[in-house]
């Protein structure tokens, strides 16, 4: 008897003890993000209309036809005229950007918001910073770009650097998977993460249609985030990381071809964007979600989806049109911070996710503000919720973006606390959202679509003196 009752009480203390160590292993793998700060070019890299028409005119490959697909396309990407781009492109030197230009575009964004950043939050310096991460697609110099940043920072050599290339527009999260994974086996430490994109070797000269997108919707920008596990810092914490899902689908020929780096026949080299993106888009979105959404959304909600599915797919219940059947993504989470990559891209996932104006206007006041930044998007439209104090404490953010490859990556953020940093929206936050997102090409240039042109032989070039 006494020696069942020993062996209960070791098996409750074994119990005990394995689900205590568990607890505070979950403990130990939380992910906070302590502060974060958007890259502000100065007023000279700034891309007015008339100046947009100048740098377009400048190619020579270009006809009517491409002019004219080019005023289109702008009209509708939803970019204002605030817009900035590097400076080798405003001097004229788009089709010849050398490296001193590459270098010096990335060091103006990563050691601007590195040093903002550090001023920010003095709490940490650069010394005590663990792990650093930069995220560059189409950028990767030797030494590497973290190299740079432990040189100019003078960082631990015990550091842990990663330099993450060709992930595309979601590289940010992912490099945030990189942080959260390496705070699984690591206690008490503190990373770096740096998102922004390399534009001033890569402005395409061609004329080939879903090549030239990329110089209608890409800007300059960049963001540096300081992320902690250590719960002492809970407290100074802007937000928490409570789920992060990836979903790749390069297996297939499309997805992996609808956005790829490529040359054109000319020998222009560019990033093509195909007519599949949208699709291999949808079905990634479609993927990520069936496994975030059970994590988030409250089981009533659940529950109440799959019984009216049930009900409908029976034809027991007639339900109308507009009713529908879809999960109301709003019973679990209160923001959205859609990647703002461009119009289409904002209006396609707000419908699909029954968004109103409200949910999507940070984006696409983010993608007017400043264009696409790339892997920086998301943290412009944060800025703007934040900026707006639109985040109280609770309050549940999903982030969702796209890349090359083909990726489809979301994060959901817990908001630690009541937000109201103005950050890099300080300037103009009380004039938006404006009251109209009308390009300003639609009253200059609208003439370029006149038939008559049809028949004139037009000198382009007249325009760029």
């Amino acid at each position: 008897m006494e020696v069942l009752m020993v062996t209960c009480l070791l098996a409750l203390f074994y119990g005990l003890s394995s689900l205590l160590k568990i607890v505070l292993r979950m403990r130990d793998q939380a992910c906070y993000l302590l502060a974060y700060e958007c890259y502000m070019p100065t007023d000279d890299m700034m891309i007015s209309t008339d100046s947009c028409v100048k740098i377009v005119t400048r190619n020579k490959n270009l006809g009517l036809e491409e002019f004219r697909f080019l005023l289109k396309t702008t009209v509708n990407s939803g970019i204002g005229e605030e817009t900035y781009c590097p400076k080798n492109i405003i001097e004229g030197r788009e089709d010849d950007a050398t490296l001193v230009d590459e270098l010096l575009e990335m060091e103006e964004v990563i050691f601007d918001t590195l040093d903002k950043l550090f001023a920010k939050f003095s709490a940490i310096s650069p010394s005590q910073i663990d792990i650093l991460v930069v995220n560059v697609s189409m950028f990767s110099p030797a030494p590497s770009l973290t190299s740079r940043i432990v040189n100019r920072y003078k960082m631990r050599e015990d550091i842990k650097t990663f330099n993450l290339s060709g992930m595309g527009c979601s590289a940010s999260l992912i490099a945030i998977d990189v942080v959260q994974n390496l705070f699984k086996s690591y206690k008490n430490v503190n990373a770096i993460v740096v998102s922004t994109e390399s534009i001033s070797p890569h402005w395409y000269c061609g004329k080939e249609k879903s090549m030239m997108l990329t110089n209608c919707l890409f800007r300059s920008g960049g963001c540096s985030m300081l992320f902690t596990n250590n719960r002492d810092l809970k407290h100074q914490a802007k937000l928490k990381l409570n789920h992060l899902v990836r979903i790749h689908t390069g297996s297939s020929d499309e997805a992996y071809n609808c956005c790829i780096q490529v040359e054109d026949e000319s020998g222009y080299k560019g990033f093509r964007l195909t007519k599949y993106l949208v699709k291999a888009a949808s079905e990634g979105f479609t993927m990520n979600l069936q496994v975030l959404l059970p994590k988030v959304l409250p089981l009533r909600e659940i529950l109440r989806y799959l019984v009216v599915s049930k009900l409908k797919s029976a034809k027991s219940q007639k339900l109308k049109a507009d009713e529908g059947v879809g999960l109301n993504l709003k019973t679990g989470i209160e923001h959205f911070c859609i990647h703002p990559g461009g119009r289409a891209v904002i209006d396609g996932i707000g419908k699909s996710l029954g968004l109103t104006d409200y949910d999507v206007e940070p984006s696409r006041m983010a993608l007017h503000r400043f264009g696409n930044t790339s892997a920086a998007g998301f943290w412009y439209a944060l800025g703007y919720m934040e900026a707006k104090k639109r985040l109280k404490k609770g309050n549940k953010i999903l982030m969702s973006g796209f890349g090359a490859g083909f990726k489809c990556n979301n994060i959901v953020w817990e908001v630690l606390k009541d937000l109201d940093d103005a950050n890099v929206w300080k300037d103009c936050i009380d004039s938006y959202p404006p009251n109209t997102l009308v390009n300003p090409f639609v009253e200059k240039y609208s003439w370029i679509d006149d038939e008559i042109l049809n028949f004139v032989r037009f000198d382009f070039s007249q325009l760029a003196t």
